[in-house]
Order: structure tokens, then sequence, then C-alpha cells
């Protein structure tokens, strides 16, 4: 691994140890029969050769669910299985390459162009093959699983994402700018996101607040009521804005919790992503039925736009920002509010 193609951990070329049997007449066979034993072969043969394999780096990238996914060659028809899937593919500068997504795939808004081909209830691997893909990018934690596997059992390769660090989000991009032959591109995706996570950790993380962190609950979903574990990038941006899940100790990703569960944890903050004014609406009088929680009597339930944070993408960071500003406002509500 790290070599030239064709170079196998010897140094030799396909166990090749020996001189090649150049003419002496030829320019340069002296050189060349020094390099034939040692990794300077494979750089001597693809100048001598380019139509070679010797000339083709194959591509080998490792997967959410720690597979090996390999390409001959960039990607350059991708299906997307995901929304946060298809904002990375057009953040590392692949749009061209993308002919396929799932509902709700609407950001860039050059994204809505794309033929459906599933949702959340599924995918139609006819309507994902008659794209003729070379490379589908697929959510490891939704249920596609069944789908992924057709569509590699028919010689298609399936890069399967499940991000569960902020880091893991950038390695992602990472990732698939290689895959889609945009090194650069997601390289620099996957820098700008460390670089603001990081602003966002010194500007408001714990380290520069007086103040103990504030016991925060994330609702993912109200029926049956479900949250994030500690090991969840959104775990970790309660965190590093000064918050603390109050669910951290839980290591299912998404897990439900029960009434019993949150009452003994009594949040000070309840965080939910909604996508409109209406589901704000509801929000706040779903959790009026819960006047016992501090929460609720502080009025510091609060919603925040499900694309920015739901979404582990190269948009994460903003969304984390606002759940930072919020979590910065509620603190300085509840140090002045009289009550309890």
């Amino acid at each position: 691994m790290g070599g030239a193609a064709g170079v196998d951990d010897a140094g030799g070329l396909g166990g090749l140890s020996t001189p090649l049997p150049l003419s002496d007449k030829f320019p340069g066979a002296s050189t060349l029969r020094c390099l034939a034993c040692g990794p300077c072969l494979a750089v001597a043969a693809m100048f001598l050769f380019p139509g070679s394999v010797l000339a083709h780096q194959q591509i080998v990238v490792t997967d959410d669910a720690g597979r090996e996914v390999r390409l001959g060659a960039p990607a350059r028809r991708v299906v997307t299985l995901a929304p946060h899937l298809t904002e990375m593919l057009f953040a590392v500068g692949a749009g061209d390459a993308a002919v396929g997504a799932v509902a709700y795939s609407d950001y860039p808004p050059a994204a809505l162009e794309l033929p459906r081909v599933g949702g959340a209830r599924g995918v139609d691997v006819e309507a994902v093959l008659a794209l003729e893909p070379d490379l589908v990018l697929a959510w490891a934690s939704a249920p596609q699983g069944g789908a992924a596997r057709r569509l590699e059992a028919l010689g298609i390769p399936v890069f399967k994402s499940s991000p569960g660090s902020l880091d893991e989000v950038a390695r992602t991009m990472e990732r698939i700018g290689r895959l889609v032959g945009r090194d650069q591109g997601g390289e620099a995706q996957a820098a700008a996101l460390r670089g603001q996570i990081a602003a966002l950790r010194d500007e408001y993380g714990p380290d520069t607040e007086a103040e103990t962190a504030l016991r925060v609950f994330y609702e993912v979903w109200h029926e049956p009521l479900m949250t994030v574990g500690g090991g969840h990038f959104i775990s970790e941006i309660i965190a590093l804005c000064g918050g603390r899940n109050i669910f951290s100790g839980l290591d299912t990703p998404s897990p439900r919790v029960d009434r019993e569960a949150l009452l003994a944890r009594d949040p000070q903050v309840i965080f939910s992503a909604t996508a409109s004014e209406e589901e704000t609406a509801a929000l706040l009088a779903r959790w009026a039925r819960w006047p016992d929680l501090a929460a609720v009597r502080h009025a510091q339930v609060r919603a925040l736009p499900a694309d920015l944070l739901g979404r582990p993408g190269p948009r994460l960071a903003a969304g984390g920002r606002q759940l930072c500003r919020q979590l910065a406002q509620a603190r300085k509500q509840l140090r002045d509010d009289p009550g309890d």
C-alpha cells in the first residue's frame, strides 16, 4: 500500500527482482538496469510505457462500514442515496458527476434538477441502474441496506457513509473528493469545516465560560421520543458550545428515551430541528404539555434549522454556530431569570 500500482512490498515488479533485458545499445539502458530492482522501476516505466497499467493508479478508500471501495478511475457518474452525500458531492466540486439522488436532496439548488431514485422508504434499484452509475454513495444507517447490497452484487461500487464525529464528517468529504478525482476540493472542504469548528470551540467552548454547562436535550423525533447519544456529532457540537447533552452516556446514535428518563434529567434547554414556522409552532405546543421541565418553565424550547444541523455536511458548522448562539442566549436569560 502507498507505493506505485503493481509494485510489491519487496520493491519488485510483480516479483521481478532482476534487471530488465534491455539492449546495451538502448539509450539509458545501464541506468534502467540499476533502477530495475527498486521502486524507481515503476517511475521509469511510467515514462517509457505511458499506456501500461503502471501509469494508472487505482483509487482505494475505506468507507464507514470498514470496507475498501476500489475504483479503476475517478467516478464520472455518481448516484447519491442521502441528501448530505449530495451536498458533499457538489461541495467538493463534482456536481457535474451527479446523475441521480433521493428525495430531500435540495442543496445546492442544482441538486433539485437531479432524477430521483427513492426516498426514506427505500431505493428503486432499477432506477439507479438506468442511470448507469460507476459509483453510488449510500447512507449506511438508513433502511437502504438491501438496495446497496443488490447494487454491489451487480458490480457497482458503493461507498457507505455514517459519520459519527465532526472529524469523520470532514474525512468523508476528503474520501469522496478522492473517489471522484477532486482530491483538492475534498481536502479544502474538510479543512474549512475543521477550521470553522475550531473557531466555534474557541469562541463558545466551556473553557471560555465560568458557568456550569447547561443541561441540553436535543429532540430528533417526537413520536417515539428520540434524541442523540454521546457518539453523535450533534452531541459534540452541544459540548463545544458549552452545553451538556443529558443523554451523552448512551452509545446508540439516535436512541429512544422515555418520559421518566427525561424528567429525571430535567433539561434546562430543549432543541429541535424544524423546517417551517408551522413545525416550530407545533414544537412549542407539544412541549407545553411538559410543565415540570425546567426548559418549559423558563421558555427555553428552541428551534434550529433542520437542513443545517441535521445533515453531516459542509454547512454543519453554520448550524453549529446557530446552536452556540442560542445556547449563549439561553444561558444569559436563565442567569437573569428570577425564577428557580
